[in-house]
């Protein structure tokens, strides 16, 4: 149940993982296969008609959606070089970026 919490407090703070992501894809040590496979599941998740529960259903049909960028997000975390993590990784009570690694 902790791990949800830390995913979901993870997506709704989105906008601090930018800076993250934004150096991810500019790091010159990060391999471009690893950019393109990130790339390519950000695409194949918007390109992909099928949803597992329905967005007309209003609350519950996001998880689905919710669930794979959390996902997602997390793929590109753990493929970021050692230096990215900790310059971005910061503990609970900071306002910084990133705690779910």
């Amino acid at each position: 149940m902790t791990r949800l919490w830390s995913r979901l407090r993870f997506l709704f703070n989105f906008r601090k993982s930018i800076p993250f992501l934004k150096a991810f894809f500019t790091a010159k040590d990060v391999a471009a296969a690893k950019k393109v496979t990130a790339v390519a599941l950000i695409v194949l998740y918007f390109v992909f008609p099928f949803d597992l529960i329905p967005d007309f259903l209003i609350g519950i049909g996001i998880v689905d959606d919710l669930a794979v960028a959390t996902f997602i997000l997390q793929l590109i975390i753990k493929m970021a070089p050692a230096h990215l993590k900790d310059k971005f990784n910061a503990d609970r009570n900071d306002n910084k970026v990133i705690n779910i690694l």
